[in-house]
């Protein structure tokens, strides 16, 4: 099923059962997805709508660091709402261990040995990984292989 299907009919379930945080958060991703498609001037691809989720999902953990910091728990618990309400839009992500043996085969692959090589080591991971893996999370694995 599209997305933009299963965004319809989760709505739609959400305003029946008076579910308020999650009908918003399906508006908010609906909006940005529809946004997307009119900036490109025409409809998304599945892995265009991947990053589009993949996009608010890394907003909603920024702006969870920085209510913590602000100490606004009544934000941080909707922020956090929210992006439970998101993650089921992404496709399942690699495990950390796939992870790490696609970042050893690309440290091998380019011949890095410190950490001034982390940038080529992502420029041969990032089209592997990239709507598969969260890319931070590569980043910090890439960081501790070659540290």
């Amino acid at each position: 099923m599209p997305l933009e299907d299963e965004l319809a009919n989760d709505l739609r379930e959400a305003m029946r059962a008076g579910e308020a945080i999650r009908r918003d958060t399906i508006r908010l991703l609906r909006s940005a997805l529809h946004n997307e498609s009119i900036a490109r001037g025409r409809p998304l691809e599945s892995d265009e709508s991947i990053a589009v989720v993949r996009r608010l999902i890394n907003q909603h953990h920024d702006s969870i660091a920085e209510f913590e910091r602000g100490r606004r728990d009544d934000l941080v618990a909707r922020e956090q709402a929210e992006l439970e309400i998101l993650q089921p839009y992404l496709p399942e992500e690699l495990s950390r261990d796939v992870i790490v043996s696609a970042a050893r085969e690309a440290i091998a692959s380019v011949g890095a040995s410190g950490r001034q090589d982390q940038g080529k080591v992502m420029k041969e991971l990032a089209p592997r990984l990239r709507g598969k893996a969260d890319m931070r999370l590569v980043s910090e694995v890439v960081l501790e292989l070659l540290a």
